[in-house]
C-alpha cells in the first residue's frame, strides 16, 4: 500500500492494512507536525508533490524493504496540502514475523521516501515562510516589510 493523499491519514486504516495473521511484529512510523522549526515558530505545513513519480518511487521502495527483509505488507502514505499543526504528515508501516525486521524496515521505509520521493514542504512560519528540502532551510520569504 502507497499514496499520496490530499485528505487525513486514517492511521488505524493503515494498521489494519499491514495486519497479517503471520506477522508478529508490525513497526509503525507517524510523522506529525510540530510547532517549531529552525528556531521558529510554526503555523502551518504546505507539502506539494509531482503524485505519479511519488507513488511510483514509493512503489520501489516497498520492493528495494521486500528484497532486504522478510516483511508480510508495506504501507507508504505521504499527505500533501496545508497541514495544521498536530496534523499526521506521514505514515509508514511494516508488518513482519519478528520484530527486527520490522522495526529495520520501517526506520528504512521513512528515511528513502524523505530521501528520494518528490514531496516538498514548506514552512509558514508567524514571520515569513520557507521552502525546505531534507532538513535544509533554502528559501525565506518575509511577511513583513
Amino acid at each position: 500500500m502507497f499514496a499520496v493523499s490530499q485528505t487525513p491519514i486514517d492511521v488505524e486504516q493503515i494498521i489494519r492494512a499491514v495486519s497479517t495473521p503471520r506477522s508478529g511484529g508490525m513497526d509503525v512510523f507517524i510523522g506529525t507536525v510540530r510547532n517549531h522549526s529552525q528556531g521558529k515558530r510554526v503555523r502551518e505545513l504546505e507539502y506539494s508533490a509531482y503524485v505519479p513519480m511519488a507513488e511510483k518511487l514509493m512503489a520501489e521502495i516497498e520492493k528495494e524493504i521486500k528484497g532486504k527483509w522478510i516483511v508480510d505488507a508495506v504501507a507508504l502514505v505521504h499527505r500533501i496540502g496545508i497541514l495544521k499543526i498536530g496534523d499526521v504528515a506521514v505514515v509508514t508501516a511494516i508488518s513482519a514475523a519478528h520484530r527486527n525486521e520490522a522495526f529495520e524496515a520501517c526506520r528504512y521505509a521513512i528515511d528513502r521516501v524523505k530521501t528520494i520521493v518528490p514531496i516538498w514542504k514548506k514552512e509558514h512560519f508567524e514571520e515569513g515562510l520557507a521552502w525546505v528540502v531534507g532538513q535544509h532551510e533554502v528559501d525565506i520569504q518575509s511577511s513583513k516589510p
